[in-house]
């Protein structure tokens, strides 16, 4: 097979962007630079330039593709895609350094899919990003509720650094849009997952850290937290129902509860659970939800509620 160069960008997400394309049509496509005709080609050019290039048969149906998805603006075509300035404009912060953005969107089955090994994931970022977080949340926790003790802070600070928090919050923003996968991770629902989504999430807390300083970051996070936050002073922050179900039922003398799914639905990419919770073999609660723990921590509160 002879390789054909049908697009090229010096931009990593972009390339990324056009390959998924491709390859949602069935063309499988690659990354080359320097004599495409190489027995070893690099995946990125002396010049920085990325290219993608497909099989000589596949070439004009793919250049189709690609110019069917470009916008035209006047006389010039703008980039397929900007994934920078639209995410930028929802988080409210602009990069100095976009880099340090694609590189907090970059998970590792991106980065083990390129043979140059030019590619970084955001694992470190997601770690710095945890303590980051950590450190504001704790701060404002501290100066927030003076009264608390340190029990209170920790169920609260828990919540809201907690996946479920995380990746509910990384929902808001659409980051799953603009995760830079590799093509497993994208073909089994890498956006949606929730696990994924909190730990980019905790990548751009670092990336902002990195780029604008510990300001910038906190000034993020609060607008991010802020109704989490203020929530705390009512101790209904949390929601931590199952916790509060547990403790309900040992001081009316019941037996612990038991959580089972129900049922199943959805693709694989976007399963939907369906739990109930059961004492004593009495449903107290059922509920449904994206993740198996967020259909039992609603399961748990419909049972609260049941309880008096």
């Amino acid at each position: 097979m002879t390789p054909v160069v049908v697009f090229t960008t010096a931009s990593d997400i972009e390339a990324s962007v056009v390959m998924a394309l491709l390859d949602s049509h069935g063309i499988d496509s690659f990354r080359i630079s320097g004599n495409p005709q190489g027995i070893w080609p690099m995946a990125v050019s002396a010049l920085g330039q990325i290219r993608v290039a497909v099989g000589e048969e596949l070439a004009d149906q793919a250049r189709g593709i690609i110019d069917s998805h470009r916008q035209d603006v006047g006389a010039r075509v703008v980039r397929l895609r900007d994934e920078f300035d639209d995410l930028q404009a929802r988080i409210a912060y602009r990069f100095r350094d976009r880099g340090l953005l694609e590189h907090a969107l970059t998970h590792k089955s991106r980065a083990a899919e390129d043979a140059s090994g030019g590619v970084a994931d955001n694992e470190s970022l997601e770690f710095l990003g945890d303590a980051v977080l950590g450190l504001v949340v704790a701060d404002a926790l501290f100066h927030q509720y003076p009264t608390y003790d340190e029990g209170q802070k920790s169920k609260v600070k828990a919540a809201i650094v907690s996946t479920q928090s995380l990746a509910r919050h990384a929902e808001q923003l659409r980051l799953g849009e603009h995760l830079i996968l590799g093509r497993g991770e994208e073909k089994t629902g890498g956006r949606f997952k929730q696990a994924l989504l909190a730990d980019a999430y905790e990548a751009l807390i670092a990336a902002i850290y990195l780029d604008g300083g510990l300001e910038a970051a906190e000034t993020f996070l609060r607008r991010e937290l802020g109704d989490a936050l203020d929530e705390g002073s009512a101790q209904t922050f949390a929601r931590d129902y199952k916790s509060a179900l547990q403790e309900r039922l040992q001081a009316l003398g019941r037996p612990l509860p038991e959580y089972r799914v129900s049922g199943e639905s959805g693709p694989d990419h976007r399963k939907t659970f369906s739990v109930e919770v059961v004492v004593n073999g009495e449903v107290l609660g059922a509920a449904t939800g994206r993740a198996k723990k967020e259909a039992e921590q609603e399961a748990a509160r419909e049972a609260l509620l049941k309880l008096g």
